[in-house]
């Protein structure tokens, strides 16, 4: 099993540095160097991808907040309702998927006016290829964190509980959610280990989807499919994964992003019927 840590920090004079913001902020900066790369290599323009990048993140800002605070914690918003407004507390990855590809939607159909069309699928192809590489860096800075913790388990891959320290988080955890770990976290004569969900997803994202999507770059590929191909590998392990989760709140028995990959793929499946060939008929380039 892999060795429990506590998350790196660095402190400077009052300001405390976290392993897992200084990874979303790498994720964030090569997500855009790698558009801007793509933009060009497509023929398209990079001002107009540039800005579609702004409206992007600005989008998956919001809705990785809202999304958090509405379907996590909605007891913290009936209490305190000027938590909807304080953006950096509280945030899903989800949300911030939604919101990012509202934002995107919302900038080429309505934002660009004329500057992106006819190719506005070529311009969410060129974000849809970089985005798992950049969620895999995130992912890293969660598996850092540990902000993902799973229940209790003997999975070669799991975090091991052999450390004090590790017992000690394991059982917060389970307490944070009103449970009691099972034996293997209560005493020393069975060590077991914890399932970290944000390193789950980070080994799949860097060692199955990332080499994938590099793969098929080798290719012309259609603005669309990268679009799709994405969401096809991603949402099934998602889903899975969740029912792994210790404290994610559930709705008849899924959780918000359960419900969010369930439905997503409904209407995936539906789009491709509908309006396959409009999608996957054009080359890039």
């Amino acid at each position: 099993m892999i060795p429990f840590f506590q998350q790196p920090t660095l402190q400077l004079g009052p300001l405390t540095i976290h392993a897992f913001g200084v990874f979303v902020a790498l994720a964030m900066m090569w997500g855009i160097a790698a558009a801007e790369r793509g933009f060009r290599r497509n023929g398209l323009d990079v001002g107009v991808g540039n800005r579609l990048g702004g409206w992007t993140l600005f989008g998956g800002l919001i809705g990785a907040h809202l999304f958090s605070v509405l379907f996590y914690y909605p007891h913290k918003v009936m209490s305190d309702p000027w938590l909807l407004l304080r953006v950096w507390e509280d945030i899903s990855s989800f949300g911030g998927m939604l919101g990012g590809v509202s934002g995107a939607l919302l900038f080429l159909y309505v934002g660009a006016g004329h500057a992106a069309f006819p190719r506005r699928w070529d311009y969410l192809g060129v974000v849809a290829q970089v985005f798992p590489a950049s969620l895999a860096i995130g992912r890293l800075g969660c598996a850092l964190a540990h902000d993902h913790p799973g229940t209790t388990t003997i999975f070669p891959l799991a975090i091991s509980l052999r450390s004090d320290a590790a017992l000690r988080f394991i059982r917060g955890a389970y307490a944070d959610a009103g449970l009691v770990p099972n034996a293997g976290a209560t005493g020393r004569a069975a060590p077991t280990g914890f399932h970290d969900l944000g390193w789950y997803e980070f080994l799949f994202l860097a060692l199955v989807i990332v080499p994938l999507f590099q793969l098929w770059q080798r290719r012309n590929r259609p603005g669309g499919f990268y679009l799709i191909a994405f969401p096809l590998l991603y949402l099934p392990v998602r889903f899975g994964l969740d029912f792994l989760r210790i404290a994610d709140v559930r709705y008849v028995g899924l959780t918000p992003a359960q419900w969010v990959a369930g439905l997503t793929m409904l209407l995936l499946s539906i789009f491709a019927m509908m309006r396959g060939q409009r999608v996957f008929g054009r080359n890039p380039r």
